[in-house]
């Protein structure tokens, strides 16, 4: 889509349009900035636009499209009200900086802080007040490879298989919470403590 034609469906408030348009990753991210700060309060176009960034990036290459217009709307969607997904997105996305998964980190949405729980750009120091937050929360944690591992040798003992699961996959999970792991009374626990070790070695 050529900028005018942009531009027209904008000035026309054509909004089925623009959310069609954001659903495609590629549009380029200047025309998505574009498009939200004309519609900043419209919660579907927010919503849109938060999704739009999130099929951007990647948990797996967090270097995939980075950009400071990311950042820059990244920061902005964190403290929009329009639509409480477009926190979700924020929360979980590997650009979003540090400072803003610590305003996250004390939001009321328990969804949002457990995202903000699973995301490595969250500072340690976030991730152990996490600790005693609610189950949800705390979960996240242990798959967190930013998670201090005083915190992830505690929940190698926890009552939930899927904590200890996420735990035995950590990639900063120490020889010593992996070896505790071996010894799991679920055999998929141990065998992925056992593969975790070995790529480790």
């Amino acid at each position: 889509m050529s900028e005018i034609d942009l531009h027209n469906s904008i000035k026309n408030k054509d909004e089925a349009k623009i959310i069609d348009l954001l659903e495609d990753k590629s549009l380029n991210i200047e025309m998505v900035k574009e498009i939200y700060f004309a519609f900043k309060t419209h919660k579907e176009i927010v919503g849109q636009v938060a999704m739009n960034l999130s099929l951007r990036t990647s948990v797996y290459d967090r270097e995939l499209e980075y950009s400071e217009t990311i950042v820059e709307l990244l920061r902005d969607l964190a403290t929009n009200e329009a639509d409480m997904g477009a926190r979700w997105a924020v929360a979980k996305n590997p650009h979003t900086p540090a400072d803003i998964l610590t305003l996250l980190s004390k939001d009321e949405v328990n969804l949002v802080r457990a995202l903000v729980a699973t995301n490595p750009k969250t500072s340690p120091a976030v991730l152990e007040k996490f600790f005693s937050d609610e189950k949800i929360v705390r979960d996240g944690l242990s798959g967190n490879p930013s998670t201090p591992v005083k915190i992830l040798k505690i929940l190698a003992n926890d009552a939930d298989k899927m904590v200890r699961m996420r735990l035995a996959e950590n990639t900063n999970a120490t020889p010593e919470v992996l070896k505790e792991l071996l010894e799991d009374k679920d055999e998929n626990v141990a065998m992925a403590a056992r593969t975790n070790l070995e790529r480790q070695a």
